[in-house]
């Protein structure tokens, strides 16, 4: 795994990568930069999230009112496991992607996987008055997404072939560093 700001000589992109695919927390800016990326490139886009409400015909907060959180976790890996077999597309995750072994397994073999890592005190600030995240349906939520937070980053760095900062800068700048470093991998 390397930095978009300081890439080595390390070859990060697996050979059989067709996609690329951004991970992170909630709030992190993965659909944001995913459809700028997309853009970019010239390649499709999709979030698995908005795949999962299309699909079914309701919201998440419903699947996991209905469901649970394994019931959403089982239709997400179902979508990972499809998705991640596209050639050109940019993907956006939900931030619980990496909690499956079978996900973070076919995003890694199969895609180059982009770790946008944006700190908590910046996530809670983006998330904290969004009641469509059913994870932060609780009496503390800016403690729970510290906790995963902590839980998260070492499955996001486990997966990841590239960890950008985010949180300062644009996403159009966050993208022109994916961009470089996808193009050139050996000059960042």
């Amino acid at each position: 795994m390397v930095s978009a700001d300081a890439a080595q000589a390390d070859t990060y992109l697996p050979a059989s990568a067709r996609c690329v695919v951004l991970v992170g927390m909630m709030g992190a800016g993965k659909t944001t930069v995913g459809r700028e990326l997309a853009k970019r490139l010239g390649w499709r886009f999709t979030d698995s999230d908005h795949e999962i409400t299309a699909r079914t015909g309701v919201s998440i907060p419903v699947i996991f009112d209905v469901e649970g959180e394994t019931g959403f976790r089982r239709r997400e890996s179902s979508v990972i496991d499809e998705l991640s077999q596209e050639t050109g597309l940019v993907l956006a995750t939900g931030g619980g992607v990496v909690l499956a072994p079978e996900n973070r397994s076919a995003l890694k073999s199969r895609c180059t996987v982009v770790y946008l890592d944006v700190a908590p005190a910046v996530l809670w600030e983006r998330t904290r008055h969004d009641r469509n995240r059913p994870l932060l349906q609780v009496e503390n939520p800016k403690a729970r997404i510290e906790a995963l937070y902590r839980e998260r980053d070492p499955l996001y760095r486990e997966v990841a072939h590239m960890v950008v900062a985010g949180g300062r800068g644009s996403a159009k700048s966050m993208v022109r560093k994916i961009e470089k470093a996808l193009q050139h991998p050996c000059e960042n």
